[in-house]
Formats: structure tokens, C-alpha cells, sequence
């Protein structure tokens, strides 16, 4: 079986984590671009420097985080070091000490965290991770069940900073790939716990869609990557002309479809302020700005306010 992966020359950061996916990611690297010889340097858990390609103009460093959340999830940074000295790259790994209480979300921002780290001291133009079909059609689903609409249809996607070359592949052919090269990984345990909603999706949703359903969930996927960034090109320009970090135009906006509206106040309020953007917030905040009294205060949260005169929104922070 033959996946192939392009990459245009530079320097990435390979986020492995020990688990199926990502090694068959790095074997596929490896092969493309005949990172055989190793270098002794490699095997220092913490070596810093990148290993040019003998045959490409492609530099690559293997970042494997450890969240602390399995008690054998030292096993895991153990194989991704093996793998780094059989390939002769470098290896920079991290550990924390999330427990195994911790939420995906808090597991995926110390991961990410982590990787824009290696990336800044490595000076490497992207991180690539093993993200594949069956992941977007779960976060496809968690995003609807979360109602996050058509931003949550087409997230998780490739981008200039976080490379996804595996998106058209899915975990089947994965699967394969790895027993066709007879590749060893990890498989975590963790992955069987359904009270994490993703494994629960993952099992009684996505594991039992045909092909046509799958078909039909990446197309709506792909028509809502279309309209997003039709819409991101029209809150732009509105933020632009009628928006500073502390006001927003409030006769402008009141002109606007509602949803259109809601998308411009959303990342108005994410840009300029530090708090979480909810469904919930976002409607508040639009009725408000919509129907409110001049001299109006609307609550935002930590301690921030929206002020409302006759033509502008204001945020107004603590003092």
C-alpha cells in the first residue's frame, strides 16, 4: 500500500505520539524522503538540532508530548525515542502532569502549547500532525452536538502553521498501512473510555456510518470551509471599517443579517478580549446592542461590561 505525502522544503516538527496514526505518519516521512541514516546526536532525549535530509531539502524534528494522565504513558515517549534513533532524527519531548481527570481540552492545549514551543526554538515553519479522515468526521459531529454550526463543520484543517497531510486518509487505510510495514505502536488505553465524549463518538457514530454517510458529512464539511471563509472575508472588512478594540459601530451593525451580525460580534469579542466566546454570551450581547437603552450596562464576564450610547458599543474594563 502507497500513501504518499508532499511537502513543499522547509523545516516541521512531527508531533508522534506512539500511537498508530503518527507512527505510520513518520514512516511515510521516512520513506519520502529517506531519513535512513541515523545520527548519534538523536538520541539524547532532549537533543535541539534538526537533521537535513540527504536527499531533500526537508528538515524534520520529532516533538512527543506526555500528558501524565496513564500511569504507562512513559512506554509511549520510550517508543517515539526508538523510532527518532532509527530514523536518525532529532527528539524534543515534554511531560506534564495533567492526572487522569483531565478534559481533552485542557490534554489538547498543553499538547499544542508544547508544539508551538518546539516550533519557535526549532525555527521550524509548521508542525505537522497525524490527523486524519475518521478525526474530522468526529469533530464534524462533536461540533454540531456542541452547536458551534458551520464554524465547527469545517474545523480541522491544514494551514500554513499546522500541516495535516493525512486528512484524506482514513483510520482503515491507516490501520493497514502500519500492518503492511509491520510497524509497532502503542495503543491507549485511554481510548476505550467512553465518558470522553470523542471515544464515544467515535464508537457508536462515526464507527457505524457507510461510505455514503461519510461521503455526505465531508461534503457539508467542504461547503462549510466555502462559506466561512466568505464570511471571515466579511467580518474582516466590517471590523475593519466600523470596529476598534475598545467600540463596535452600533448602527452599522443593527443593518446586518443576524447572523452575519453574530459572526462580526463573536470575533470582536474574541480579539479584544479574554474571554470564552459562547453561543449564550454572543445572543445576550446581539439583543443587547440590538434593543438596549443608551447608557446601558451589559455584563460581558470577568469583571468587563458593554457600555451602550446611542451609536457605539463599548467595552469597558475593571478598573
Amino acid at each position: 500500500m502507497y500513501m504518499n505525502i508532499t511537502l513543499p522544503g522547509g523545516r516541521y516538527v512531527v508531533a508522534v505520539s506512539g500511537g498508530v496514526d503518527s507512527v505510520v505518519l513518520l514512516h511515510m516521512l521516512a520513506q519520502q524522503y529517506d531519513n535512513s541514516q541515523t545520527n548519534p546526536k538523536a538520541q539524547t532525549p532532549h537533543a535541539k538540532t534538526t537533521i537535513q535530509h540527504p536527499t531533500s531539502n526537508i528538515q524534520l524534528v520529532i516533538a512527543h508530548f506526555d500528558h501524565g494522565i496513564r500511569t504507562d504513558s512513559t512506554e509511549d515517549r520510550k517508543l517515539v525515542q526508538k523510532l527518532a534513533k532509527h530514523y536518525g532524527l532529532s527528539f524534543v519531548y515534554d511531560r506534564a502532569e495533567l492526572g487522569a481527570g483531565a478534559s481533552e481540552a485542557a490534554a489538547r492545549d498543553a499538547r499544542y502549547t508544547f508544539l508551538t514551543s518546539v516550533k519557535k526554538a526549532s525555527g521550524a515553519d509548521a508542525i505537522i500532525t497525524a490527523h486524519h479522515e475518521d478525526d474530522v468526521l468526529e469533530t464534524i459531529i462533536i461540533n454540531w452536538l456542541r452547536g458551534t454550526k458551520s464554524r465547527g463543520l469545517s474545523s480541522l484543517r491544514s494551514s500554513e502553521l499546522v500541516r495535516r497531510p493525512m486528512l484524506g486518509m482514513t483510520k482503515k487505510q491507516i490501520r493497514a498501512y502500519a500492518h503492511l510495514h509491520d510497524l509497532q505502536w502503542r495503543e491507549d488505553s485511554t481510548n476505550a473510555d467512553e465518558s470522553y465524549l470523542r471515544n464515544y463518538v467515535r464508537k457508536h457514530i462515526v464507527g457505524k456510518l457507510d461510505e455514503a454517510a461519510r461521503a455526505r458529512l465531508l461534503e457539508h464539511s467542504a461547503k462549510a470551509a466555502d462559506l466561512n471563509n466568505a464570511i471571515s472575508t466579511l467580518v474582516e472588512t466590517y471590523l475593519a471599517q466600523y470596529s476598534t478594540p475598545e467600540s463596535i459601530d452600533r448602527l452599522h451593525y443593527r443593518e446586518l443579517p443576524k447572523d452575519v451580525a453574530r459572526e462580526i460580534l463573536a470575533e470582536w469579542i474574541r480579539r479584544n478580549t479574554p474571554v470564552g466566546v459562547t453561543t449564550k454570551l454572543i445572543l445576550r450581547l446581539d439583543t443587547a446592542i440590538r434593543t438596549g437603552r443608551n447608557g446601558t450596562q451589559v455584563d460581558i464576564a470577568k469583571g468587563m461590561t458593554l457600555r451602550l450610547d446611542r451609536n457605539e458599543a463599548h467595552v469597558v474594563h475593571p478598573n
